[in-house]
């Protein structure tokens, strides 16, 4: 990373709100810390653009619902009145607006493509067209997702890299497990399982409900910290199970940290579009025992560590017996923050990515 103040432009053209969108923020915000100059580029009615006051960000409001002419041409023109040295795009939409936009721009600024979530990449024209010519290096979030996209030859190499995200491991740490309960109005003597994701399907939560009605641990409780599309059919499901004095919905929360450091076991049992989920780092950090699936980026993050069991995704079965015996495991703390740290902090996500903005091309 160059010690000279860079000027970078993220754009991002999804409206909703989970990791990624944490990850653009928490991105942006170190690189505003160490002196250059970040502006974040989204729909107006995005969640991205209402967080980022909270994060200290700049913001543009840009039509980016499509890669129509209209956004091509917003998109260049702040380009040219910018000239940011790099443009860090973020989903579909706004990666194909921006690389059309700068086409015969002068100067032209280098282009990183982050690409968030192991889910297939078509093997078209199109697709080559934008991940080879679009930009200028491709960072993911996990080795898996590299491996996905070099396999076969779609992409060469060298023109990829893994740069999982950065969390502060400052903020997320052990604590007082019943000052967090008492905080939190949850029962101290319960075992309580947790899971912290947007509730979206993927996520697992239909599954993990399943679960944890078959396993029926004495004494038990479930925390679901987000919010999301899936949240009617959840609570639908709650009813359904019978588990409505079982199951805490804390909806959407600013801070994560006190639930959970409420959990004696953190829980993701996603089945698809993983990188490496924030969640599962924040639960490392705080040095919870995880149960989770070998999806994405999971497998490469938790290796190795004890206190992780990783299970057949959409098996309800398998997943109610991992919380069967999670109150029977031994302790061992210490491993899973100690890799949170070493390998998951702030300042060495502030670095890698700050090779990839300098060097795109190696």
């Amino acid at each position: 990373m160059t010690d000279r103040p860079i000027t970078i432009l993220h754009t991002e053209a999804s409206e909703g709100w989970g990791g990624q969108e944490i990850r653009v923020l928490t991105e942006a915000a170190v690189f505003i810390k160490h002196g250059h100059t970040v502006t974040i580029a989204a729909n107006a009615s995005s969640e991205i653009l209402k967080a980022a006051p909270a994060y200290g960000m700049p913001t543009v409001a840009m039509p980016l619902r499509s890669k129509g002419l209209g956004a091509v041409r917003a998109m260049r023109r702040l380009l040219a009145d910018m000239r940011p040295d790099v443009v860090n795009t973020h989903s579909s939409i706004d990666s194909w607006v921006v690389a059309l936009a700068r086409l015969g721009l002068k100067p032209r600024p280098r282009v990183v493509r982050t690409r968030h979530i192991s889910a297939n990449v078509p093997r078209n024209f199109a697709s080559r067209w934008i991940y080879r010519h679009g930009c200028d290096f491709v960072m993911t979030t996990g080795e898996a997702i590299v491996e996905q996209l070099t396999a076969d030859g779609f992409l060469p190499k060298e023109r990829v890299a893994s740069v999982p995200t950065g969390i502060d491991t400052d903020r997320f740490s052990p604590g007082d497990s019943r000052e967090a309960r008492r905080a939190l109005g949850l029962p101290e003597d319960a075992f309580i399982f947790g899971i912290v994701a947007t509730l979206r399907s993927w996520k697992g939560h239909a599954y993990l409900l399943d679960a944890f009605a078959a396993a029926n641990v004495p004494n038990s409780r479930l925390v679901i910290v987000g919010d999301g599309p899936q949240e009617n059919n959840l609570k639908t499901k709650i009813t359904e199970l019978n588990l409505a004095d079982r199951v805490t919905m804390a909806g959407r929360q600013s801070d994560v940290v006190p639930w959970l450091r409420a959990l004696d076991v953190f829980v993701l049992p996603s089945y698809a579009n993983e990188g490496i989920p924030q969640a599962v780092l924040q639960a490392m950090a705080v040095d919870l025992p995880i149960i989770s699936c070998p999806i994405g980026g999971i497998p490469e993050c938790t290796a190795g560590l004890a206190g992780v069991t990783l299970v057949p995704p959409k098996d309800a079965e398998e997943l109610a017996k991992a919380l069967a015996g999670a109150p029977r495991a031994e302790p061992t703390p210490g491993g899973r923050r100690s890799r949170a740290v070493e390998r998951h902090s702030l300042e060495g996500m502030y670095r890698a990515v700050g090779v990839r903005f300098s060097n795109p091309t190696t």
